[in-house]
């Protein structure tokens, strides 16, 4: 059988199935990890949305990321710069590189896909270049802003060995848009960020970059943050080159490609126009901007909202990422209260598969040592141990006709399918024998996944009643496979 080619056009690209594998997979771990992750600080002030409802005039040096460190110490009296002054006087970020270096002696990454795959992870995404440029593979394109701004030592490569090893896919995260190393202004507002993406001869390095990543580690993911530098010819010459040479690899949606709206807002009479009306936005709809959700492109593989997820079932995949505290790289401060629950993290997970997205859990290692937190790895334990007693509830599965329910005690109640077989996921820590899903019908044999038990499924009054053979005794949530009788 030839392998299809893809053409550099939109209907070509737009003919790109989901692979089977991506969909299947369903949880991901992605790595947020760099030099930033020295200083490990950012202010504490809710999450990201906060910052920009709080605190507008100066929000990007304000969010809770701490991977945004560069940024934060450029604008005097955040907390960074206030934390930088202290703790480091005049010491330029660049400082942290050697430190980051040394750090990466203790690092293992077999232990750290080791740890990802016990806890069910089918994928790996790792950020490969973030926002202040610097590079974790020992890349041949130059930066002539910043000199030897990579590692020795390639990262990405040696990640990407052990991943696959434990048999994983592995995809590599770029920051497209923005790199501090080629744009030094500070950021302070919304229109800033948009209006930061560099000319100049970045466009021309960010390319070469990526399709340097393409040609060394064929990823399976090419997870693009923010925008791209060039234009839409050139952009979709990528994609075609990348399908071509990883027929199964997937694009996701940040790909806002280089146009004259992004040039205007590089204008700073345009900014300030831009604030006034986002603050003014902001301040009458404060719900409008819980979490990012990236605008639609004319071509990507799957949605990515971070610290947001959908409410009803999407026909286009999609991917909730987030980390687990209020940022995605490490944070010295913070402590185990500080995080979502483990049940929080694996209920909007289970919901978010009910509506055909994966979810991509950010791990944020520190530097200093290559060590995940604890706090970290107890959550992922926890994701591990309740898909190897319920995992046939997720992987493989599509949404069903309807995503949730709620039985007569008020517990929310989620459904995925495969094949012919309905699953039904409770979510909370249900206790007894009997339930009552209100408004659903569904009739065949079950069984508590846990343990294999059977549970009798009767429908009564345009309800469903289930019965558990043992009581349950408030195991977290517990899935029931229906097979037709």
């Amino acid at each position: 059988m030839t392998q299809k080619k893809y053409e550099p056009t939109l209907e070509s690209l737009n003919a790109h199935p989901i692979p089977e594998w991506y969909d299947d997979a369903k949880f991901g771990i992605f790595i947020h990890w760099g030099m930033w992750a020295i200083p490990g600080f950012a202010a504490k002030g809710g999450n990201i949305s906060d910052a920009f409802k709080n605190d507008y005039d100066r929000a990007v040096a304000m969010t809770p990321y701490t991977e945004w460190y560069w940024n934060a110490i450029k604008v005097p009296g955040t907390p960074s710069a206030e934390f930088h002054k202290k703790m480091y006087g005049d010491a330029p970020y660049q400082s942290f590189k050697e430190p980051f270096i040394e750090g990466l002696k203790h690092w293992d990454p077999a232990q750290w896909a080791e740890s990802f795959r016990d806890a069910g992870a089918k994928y790996v995404v790792l950020v490969t270049k973030h926002h202040d440029g610097f590079c974790l593979w020992p890349s041949k394109v130059a930066n002539r802003h910043e000199k030897g701004w990579t590692t020795e030592r390639d990262i990405v490569g040696e990640l990407a060995r052990a991943v696959r090893a434990a048999g994983m896919r592995f995809g590599v995260y770029y920051s497209g848009g923005i790199d501090w190393s080629f744009n030094r202004e500070p950021l302070r507002t919304i229109s800033d960020f948009m209006g930061s993406m560099p000319g100049g001869d970045y466009p021309a390095y960010a390319m070469a970059q990526t399709r340097e990543l393409i040609e060394r580690y064929e990823p399976s993911v090419l997870w693009n943050d923010i925008s791209w530098p060039t234009g839409g010819d050139e952009l979709f010459e990528l994609f075609a080159d990348y399908y071509n040479a990883v027929p199964e690899g997937v694009v996701n949606d940040r790909w806002i490609h280089a146009s004259l709206r992004g040039k205007i807002m590089r204008l700073k009479a345009a900014r300030r126009v831009m604030d006034y009306f986002a603050k003014r936005h902001i301040r009458k709809n404060p719900k409008s901007i819980e979490g990012v959700i990236p605008a639609v492109v004319p071509h990507s593989d799957f949605r990515t909202p971070e610290y947001a997820r959908f409410a009803d079932i999407k026909k286009k995949k999609w991917e909730a990422t987030r980390g687990m505290s209020h940022s995605f790289g490490f944070n010295r401060n913070d402590r185990d209260e500080d995080y979502a629950p483990a049940e929080q993290l694996l209920s909007d997970f289970i919901d978010g598969v009910s509506k055909n997205g994966n979810l991509l859990l950010n791990v944020g290692p520190r530097a200093t040592d290559a060590g995940i937190p604890d706090e970290q790895l107890s959550r992922l334990k926890t994701f591990g141990a309740w898909l190897r007693a319920n995992g046939e509830a997720v992987y493989g599965t599509r949404p069903w006709t309807q995503a949730s329910a709620e039985t007569a005690e008020g517990l929310s109640v989620r459904f995925t399918r495969k094949g012919e077989a309905i699953n039904i996921i409770m979510l909370g820590s249900p206790s007894g024998s009997d339930f009552r899903i209100a408004n659903v019908t569904l009739a065949g044999e079950g069984r508590l996944l846990a343990d294999g038990s059977p549970v009798t499924l009767q429908s009564e009054g345009g309800d469903l009643l289930l019965s558990f053979r043992a009581p349950l005794k408030g195991d977290f949530a517990p899935a029931i496979r229906v097979t037709p009788a």
